[in-house]
């Protein structure tokens, strides 16, 4: 996408996120402090804080390229948007506790309201706005023209702009974490209870739940489909949770060349923590039996020096489950580890996947009767977009897998147990992804297709015979 001049108008308005922020460290070639909005205080350092947004965050605005003019915080804030016309409405932002304006009778000589904001709005200026009326997921857009007055403000036609527009030559470089109070979530399942803990607040759902600072928890219990035959005894069902604490990776590395920044990544990382319980014999499938049981969505604003970087954040969490429908299991286990997705953008390298996974896990209890073979999923799918557009999408699938041949009756917590064959239980851990063409919205070139992350597989045996 080619670079447009920047002669940028930012806006930022608050951000629900309220989370304690680890501190990040200044870049190796600082050697000034930085200002209030986050702008380095020395002409030679270029490099921008990275945080989550404050509650209420000031409006920034920038003068054309080669003005002088850095982003600055003004008064402006965006209306409202309308997506289908890409038309916005600028106005004046009240400062709190302030008296509503009078109306005086109108003078020919007299401005209008919002004349100070028609003299600003002009064409060419850049608006990155944080979620505002009509854009829930942000605003970064450029004005094409300024149509004219109404009661709301002033309005313009706008068109879709990118990240180094408004950034430049500046870098910046962060890790945030997600508020986990700050999640829409949308119970896909009747049986599922939601917890998340932040700093001075705690929800929690299930009795006794321990959810850790800065974690989001979702416990949950579903029947699923039963051998045909199975007896009663052998009723299917899963049950277990899912503990997360979820960060947004952010980089910009200032102004490569006339059409896109010299580096660039944007991915989603965290800690993960999940349990599970599979029992009874689950019918057989041609393909592996998927159950989402939550979408939780969250937008969180990282405030990239004065400029207001909205980062929308997708998570799917299911149960997925495959067998012969021959195998009867009882199985219990915990994981625990890290994930990283991401991509990455270097000059003269274009966009390369990032995808990282540390996980062990332990299983509480296991046995197996009979032989065939069985695979329990428990994991979540995940897209990290910027301004509305997804940028890269993720799947990380911890698993359990147990099989066995010939006539096995065994248990890893009954030491000799008789078998006539072999049995084995295996945990592992699956994560895919994509990188998609929108990650342009950072002044890269256009994705001609869709990148892979590449398959991160692995398994580690957790018990059972020598096979």
């Amino acid at each position: 996408m080619p670079a447009f001049a920047v002669t940028a108008l930012l806006f930022a308005v608050g951000c629900s996120s309220s989370a304690p922020q680890a501190e990040q460290p200044a870049p190796a070639q600082s050697q000034g402090t930085q200002s209030a909005d986050g702008t380095a205080n020395t002409a030679t350092d270029r490099s921008l804080g990275v945080a989550a947004a404050p509650a209420a965050t000031a409006t920034a605005a920038a003068g054309p390229a080669g003005s002088g003019k850095p982003a600055h915080k003004t008064t402006l804030k965006v209306s409202s948007y309308d997506s289908r016309t890409r038309r916005a409405v600028i106005s004046q932002r009240k400062k709190p506790g302030s008296p509503a304006p009078s109306t005086p009778a109108p003078s020919p000589d007299a401005p209008s309201p919002s004349a100070s904001a028609a003299r600003q709005a002009a064409v060419g200026d850049v608006i990155a706005s944080a979620p505002a009326p009509g854009a829930p997921h942000g605003l970064l857009a450029k004005v094409t023209k300024v149509i004219g007055e109404t009661d709301e403000g002033t309005e313009v036609q706008t068109e879709p702009a990118a990240l180094n527009a408004v950034l430049g030559d500046d870098t910046a470089k962060g890790t945030v974490p997600v508020d986990p109070a700050s999640f829409d979530v949308d119970k896909l399942l009747p049986d599922v209870k939601v917890s998340w803990s932040k700093a001075g607040d705690v929800h929690v759902g299930p009795k006794g739940a321990t959810v850790p600072l800065g974690s989001l928890r979702l416990d949950v219990s579903a029947r699923i489909p039963t051998a045909e035959g199975a007896p009663v005894s052998a009723d299917a069902s899963v049950s277990g949770f899912v503990q997360v604490a979820p960060q947004v990776d952010f980089r910009y590395g200032g102004q490569g060349t006339d059409t896109a920044p010299g580096s660039a990544y944007l991915g989603v990382s965290g800690d993960w923590t999940s349990g599970w319980a599979v029992k009874g014999r689950a019918a057989a499938s041609a393909t592996p039996l998927r159950i989402p049981f939550a979408k939780l969505h969250a937008d969180p604003v990282l405030q990239v020096g004065p400029v207001p970087v909205v980062v929308n954040l997708d998570l799917t969490c299911y149960f997925q489950i495959s067998a012969d429908g021959k195998v009867t299991v009882d199985v219990q286990q915990s994981l625990k580890g890290d994930f990283k997705a991401g991509g990455t953008f270097g000059a003269g390298k274009g966009w390369t996947p990032v995808s990282a996974s540390d996980m062990t896990s332990t299983p509480v209890r296991t046995s197996l009767t009979a032989a065939g073979n069985v695979k329990s999923a428990l994991g979540a799918e995940a897209s990290v977009g910027l301004y509305g557009t997804v940028g890269v999408t993720a799947d990380l699938a911890p698993y359990l897998r147990g099989e066995a041949s010939g006539t096995v009756r065994a248990s890893s917590d009954t030491p000799g147990a008789k078998t006539s064959g072999t049995w084995a239980l295996y945990g592992g851990v699956d994560l895919s992804g994509t990188l998609r063409l929108q990650l342009s919205v950072f002044g890269t070139p256009v994705l001609q297709r869709s990148i892979p992350l590449g398959a991160l597989h692995r398994e580690w045996k957790l018990a059972g015979d020598p096979l």
